[in-house]
């Protein structure tokens, strides 16, 4: 019985050394793996994470490229709305620069005169250059029809190449005033009766500011007689009227004929307004003479 019961122990006592034994293998188990599962789940985050940064370069890339498309698309399409543009606008002529006695630039193309040779320029403008020289040479015989008047008031000749130059200088900014409005299509021929109208009104408020100035100047600073200071003064508007209406009237006269008004323009109003302001200048001077209970 003893035998038995110490027997019974023993078993207790090896089965409760198993019990401990296999819990504390289960125990080495769980810490030996634990760290490889939070290795793996690691692992698994970070390779979501690349993935994750992979799709957004991805997008971003695309992104760009339909942007780059995009742009090269609006590229072309500009590219194509100009030269639609360049093929249906008339090429603008180059604005003429117009002075006193000049015959301003001409009308051509910017590239067909710069491939120009002198010799062509010349030509086409030396026949227009000779007529307007004859026009001036009626400025010499009415210097000699009023050569008696000259010799009696000498002072008249002193304002003669005042009156030409300034003839010239109010029809030179007429002309290349109205020759830039109509390259640059801001008038037409349509409006030639009212811009020739303001130009003369111009000249005309112009010469009578300007004659009244240079008659005082004249008389009381060159020591010039009031009778012929006087003649000055009263000259001063109609010629300032003639030489703007002649500067603004022309390039329409010439549009209208066909004809290039920037070869011909300048030099046909200086022609004329020389020769036309020479004679309203002798003439009024006879007349305030009279005026002035001058014989002549």
């Amino acid at each position: 019985m003893c035998g038995h019961r110490a027997a019974t122990s023993r078993c207790r006592l090896l089965l409760l050394l198993h019990c401990v034994f296999f819990v504390s293998c289960i125990q080495s188990i769980a810490a030996i793996t634990s760290p490889t599962t939070n290795l793996s789940f690691i692992k698994t985050s970070k390779i979501m994470a690349l993935k994750k940064n992979n799709n957004a370069a991805t997008e971003s890339s695309s992104v760009l490229r339909e942007l780059k498309d995009t742009i090269r698309s609006q590229s072309a399409e500009i590219d194509r709305l100009k030269k639609e543009l360049s093929s249906a606008t008339p090429k603008k002529k180059a604005a003429p620069s117009v002075g006193h006695h000049g015959g301003g630039v001409d009308n051509e193309d910017i590239l067909d005169y710069k491939i120009k040779s002198f010799y062509a320029i010349a030509h086409e403008r030396v026949g227009w250059l000779a007529i307007f020289l004859l026009g001036l040479s009626f400025t010499a015989l009415i210097m000699n029809g009023f050569e008696h008047t000259l010799s009696k008031q000498i002072e008249l000749a002193y304002f003669v190449p005042l009156m030409a130059g300034h003839g010239g200088n109010t029809g030179g900014q007429a002309v290349g005033t109205v020759l830039s409005a109509l390259s640059a299509g801001v008038i037409t021929r349509k409006d030639a009766f009212k811009v020739v109208t303001k130009e003369a009104m111009s000249g005309l408020l112009m010469g009578l500011v300007l004659g009244a100035l240079i008659g005082p100047i004249s008389h009381y600073i060159m020591g010039i007689s009031v009778h012929v200071s006087t003649v000055v003064s009263v000259t001063f508007p109609l010629l300032s009227t003639i030489a703007a209406f002649l500067g603004s009237g022309l390039p329409f006269a010439c549009v209208m004929l066909g004809l290039d008004p920037t070869v011909i323009a300048a030099p046909a109003m200086t022609s004329l307004v020389d020769v036309m302001g020479l004679l309203a200048y002798f003439l009024l001077a006879q007349k305030i003479f009279l005026l002035f209970g001058m014989e002549l």
